[in-house]
């Protein structure tokens, strides 16, 4: 598995796939006229704390590679003074800094590096984190992206802190559609039914309350694990087997082991040499690639497709 696929999982799975491997809001009221003031909803983090007024961060602490990527997007790549070992997107994004890992991180090196926002994953093991930073003095926004519609707020809410809204708004704009494009363009296609393989002591996969889910659907597939909330549930093999995705998804590694171990024989999409390897540069991380990465899963689903 990927640093970044395993970074976006890592957090989501039970403790003991954690140990085993070495690490993976902006809602607006308006008025008119003729109406009465409506009063705009407080902005909150994903811890559920408020995030303040509009400002302009200068010196950010992003630990979390999609909201490093979105930095650099909007523009503000040069305010950020520190990264997560897992910010490797853009190329730009490695020149900045280390401060540590992204879960459970190192506060005494972010506050000696005097950040007036610190960006974290809003996971359980960020909480300490974020109240020490947050009781020093800190700006602190912990964001959880796991849906389509996560990602969008993300970049509106980085926009909010940064005094960028304008930029949020066109980089929204501009990933909407892309993917709205191919969806479109594969709307009419037959819908394989489609597991996509997250880690397998214990079996997990990717389930409807991922941005991966949404992304099969948009690259015209069916996630056989859609009806499930979590975004990457643990599930049985028997399961699995009598789910009978006609296509597997997974990393370069597991895809080629997953073809040649003959416990997994009993699956479909195996039996047919079905299983598929993705970029898990491009796919295993909600980012400004989105439409990319759907463009890369169309190609993978349907082969020969014409995509604008």
């Amino acid at each position: 598995m990927s640093a970044f696929l395993f970074f976006r999982f890592r957090i989501l799975t039970p403790r003991r796939a954690r140990a085993a491997a070495a690490a993976c809001l902006l809602l607006a009221a308006c008025t008119t006229s003729n109406e009465s003031p409506v009063a705009t909803p407080a902005l909150v983090d994903d811890y559920g704390v408020s995030i303040g007024p509009a400002t302009a961060a200068q010196r950010i602490i992003s630990l979390n590679p999609t909201t490093t990527e979105i930095l650099f997007a909007l523009g503000a790549g040069e305010r950020v003074i520190g990264r997560s070992r897992w910010d490797q997107w853009p190329v730009e994004a490695r020149t900045v800094p280390e401060v540590g890992d992204a879960i459970r991180p190192s506060v005494e090196r972010i506050l000696a590096a005097r950040p007036d926002l610190v960006l974290l994953y809003a996971s359980g093991d960020n909480r300490a984190a974020a109240a020490t930073l947050s009781a020093a003095g800190v700006a602190v926004v912990a964001l959880r992206i796991d849906r389509l519609a996560d990602f969008d707020r993300a970049v509106r809410t980085l926009g909010h802190v940064t005094g960028l809204e304008a930029a949020a708004d066109a980089a929204v704009d501009s990933v909407e559609r892309s993917l709205a494009r191919v969806r479109e363009a594969m709307r009419a296609v037959p819908r394989p039914r489609v597991f996509v393989h997250v880690w397998d002591n214990p079996l997990m996969a990717i389930g409807g309350g991922s941005y991966l889910s949404e992304l099969i659907d948009i690259a015209g597939g069916r996630n056989v694990y859609a009806e499930r909330p979590e975004p990457s549930p643990q599930v049985s093999f028997e399961d699995l087997v009598r789910r009978e995705p006609q296509v597997i998804l997974a990393g370069p590694a597991e895809a080629a082991r997953l073809r040649t171990d003959a416990r997994w024989a009993d699956v479909r999409a195996v039996r047919e040499g079905r299983v598929l390897a993705y970029d898990t540069m491009l796919v295993a991380r909600p980012s400004m690639r989105l439409g990319e990465a759907a463009r890369a899963l169309a190609l993978l689903l349907h082969p020969g497709t014409v995509l604008p």
